[in-house]
């Protein structure tokens, strides 16, 4: 494996394989496997779970790594292609990240959608042209529309969980005081999709995921015998489902306007999820959410503690996902892709 850009790179059976490998290193530590290898972490956005895990899981395989937070301690980096650079950022990406995978052997890149142009970040625009400039074995850990890292934890939480291939999953939209990315839910539907469940997106008018996420998805669901829809009937899409994900995200009708967007949420704060949407749910229905989360906003309290939460279990999960991903990428036992 060279690269860790997309799931969408990898065939369940690589997946599982992958998810296999995650939960070998848990029970059989490999405390020297990459010893001497060296991560390097560029943070053009916050992270506490993505950030954290990659260093903890570098150090238990017994290796290192060093973080960039551009302009914060470092020069701001510019990553607009074919800018006149003479606003707040001394350096283009197209020198710093050169430099900096040449001092490391893998590079992690995490850059959120600059949420102006919906075409523009769907074509993972800013991503792609960092990417192209970096010769070492990269991870995305959180780009426009992408966040895979995210994605495998969570698929392996539905394994650790027994969940059924065909099990009913809705990811659900959720209220927030602004506009979110899209990235987690772009990746979450295509995982579970991927995965071969029976996939429903739950949303109020106006929030519907774009096109291309949506048609991804599709794909992925024909190939693993899945299946994908739409909905904003809540009752409907709750009856019977195994698995409810919520997760915040923004609007592609006001797609760059925040005025626009907070006026379509202003008359959505029912889409918090409580403990009463999930009376016509399955019996043993979990409930998961990427982290982080707006309690009483976004998620009741009584949901987040309660006994079907298991948010607490995928954020662990993003550490031993993580080492396999790193394992693959820098040991000798890792696969060409």
């Amino acid at each position: 494996m060279k690269r860790f850009l997309d799931l969408a790179d990898f065939s369940r059976e690589e997946i599982l394989d992958l998810i296999a490998l995650a939960c070998h290193l848990e029970s059989h530590p490999e405390p020297r496997v990459l010893a001497g290898k060296i991560l390097g972490l560029v943070m053009f956005n916050p992270s506490l779970r993505t950030l954290s895990s990659f260093q903890v899981g570098m150090m238990r395989l017994g290796g290192s790594s060093f973080v960039i937070t551009p302009g914060h301690g470092t020069w701001q980096l510019e990553s607009g292609i074919g800018v006149t650079m003479n606003g707040a950022a001394a350096e283009h990406v197209r020198e710093g990240l050169p430099i900096l995978a040449s001092y490391a052997d893998a590079l992690g890149i995490r850059a959120f959608a600059e949420g102006k142009d919906l075409k523009y970040d769907l074509a993972e625009t800013n991503f792609r042209a960092m990417s192209a400039v970096v010769d070492k074995p990269l991870i995305n850990l959180e780009s426009a529309v992408n966040h895979p890292c995210q994605a495998l934890a969570d698929w392996k939480t539905l394994e650790d969980l027994t969940v059924p291939q065909r099990a009913k999953f809705v990811l659900s939209w959720t209220n927030h005081p602004r506009i979110t990315p899209m990235a987690v839910p772009a990746a979450t539907v295509h995982m579970a999709a991927h995965r071969g469940m029976d996939v429903v997106v739950l949303r109020p008018e106006g929030y519907a995921l774009p096109p291309e996420t949506m048609d991804k998805a599709r794909v992925a669901a024909a190939a693993s015998g899945g299946s994908v829809r739409e909905t904003n009937d809540r009752t409907e899409a709750l009856a019977g489902a195994q698995i409810v994900y919520a997760k915040e995200w923004g609007s592609i009708t006001h797609y760059g306007d925040s005025v626009g967007d907070a006026a379509l949420r202003a008359g959505l704060a029912d889409w918090c999820v409580r403990e009463d949407w999930f009376a016509s749910a399955s019996k043993d229905c979990k409930f998961m959410h990427c982290l982080p989360v707006r309690r009483n906003v976004a998620v009741a309290d009584e949901v987040l503690d309660g006994p079907r939460s298991i948010v607490q279990r995928e954020a662990y999960n993003r550490l031993p996902a993580q080492m396999a991903v790193l394992y693959r990428l820098l040991s000798n036992g890792g696969t060409e892709r």
